[in-house]
């Protein structure tokens, strides 16, 4: 038994090796071009896109960090992703407590009705979006594109909460109501600091889905001073041609924020997604 283990890990080892160089490939070329590509001219560019630059002059990336455009789309966007996380954090954990803790009639109907909202696709949506936030005067803000997007978010948000609670001892609940405490100090004093993995794994997706969002501030927003980062790409493209090397470059400084919060966040993700998939 012993030897037949010892001959099948050297293969599964490969078998995982060989799916995370693929995974990785998918990941990292697409970064590796990108980055590349703005320190290349646009002729470089069409002729060798993968290959490493003829000179490595930084002068675009430094006219993007020098001029007032990059930090200010890049407040925009941090404000809506911000916002976004949240204020869908907390609708999404105080709905899913309701729903764990709170006998009530028609809460499966509930849920049930929410995790509808994971079918719906959200481009679907965009004429009857744009027509209501016109007649409540809530284009070309930003308050408009976050409350769209928590909209969007809650299903899944509550679906990873909602597996959470569940797992979480009852005996804690129960005790807190002999001690005559509500519901309310039940979910912010005992069920919220419980649960700080989900609300990381919540907020890191809510944050890169909101932080990489194009079609609805496309759509929301008018004002070239409230753009967010993906608008911003549009200031270096023309009517008869795009900057390729600038938007390149552009896409480089952008996309690292969203990059290094990830990174820095992955544990928690990791151990949030998998906290309501095991019993213990």
């Amino acid at each position: 038994m012993t030897t037949t283990s010892k001959k099948r890990r050297p293969v599964i080892s490969a078998l995982q090796w060989l799916t995370l160089l693929v995974v990785a490939a998918f990941v990292i070329v697409p970064f590796y071009t990108t980055a590349l590509g703005g320190f290349k001219e646009i002729g470089e560019l069409r002729v060798n896109p993968f290959g490493l630059p003829a000179s490595w002059d930084p002068v675009r990336f430094v006219e993007i960090l020098g001029g007032p455009r990059y930090f200010s789309s890049l407040w925009n966007s941090l404000l809506i992703a911000v916002g976004t996380v949240v204020l869908s954090t907390l609708v999404a954990s105080m709905t899913a407590f309701a729903l764990v803790h709170i006998k009530f009639f028609g809460r499966r109907f509930v849920m049930g009705y929410l995790m509808l909202g994971l079918l719906f696709p959200a481009a679907t949506g965009i004429l009857p979006l744009f027509i209501k936030m016109r007649d409540l005067g809530m284009l070309d803000s930003h308050w408009g594109i976050i409350i769209v997007q928590v909209a969007f978010s809650i299903s899944f948000a509550v679906l990873l909460f909602h597996n959470f609670f569940k797992e979480l001892p009852k005996e804690l609940i129960d005790a807190a109501r002999m001690d005559n405490c509500g519901y309310v100090r039940i979910y912010w004093y005992i069920t919220l600091p419980l649960c700080l993995p989900i609300i990381a794994t919540v907020g890191v997706f809510n944050f890169v889905g909101s932080w990489n969002s194009f079609l609805l501030p496309l759509i929301v927003l008018n004002s070239e001073a409230k753009y967010t980062w993906p608008l911003g790409i549009m200031q270096f493209q023309g009517q008869y041609g795009s900057d390729w090397p600038r938007i390149l470059a552009f896409l480089t400084l952008s996309i690292l924020p969203a990059m290094a919060f990830f990174l820095l966040a992955q544990r928690y993700v990791i151990s949030g997604l998998t906290g309501g998939a095991v019993k213990g």
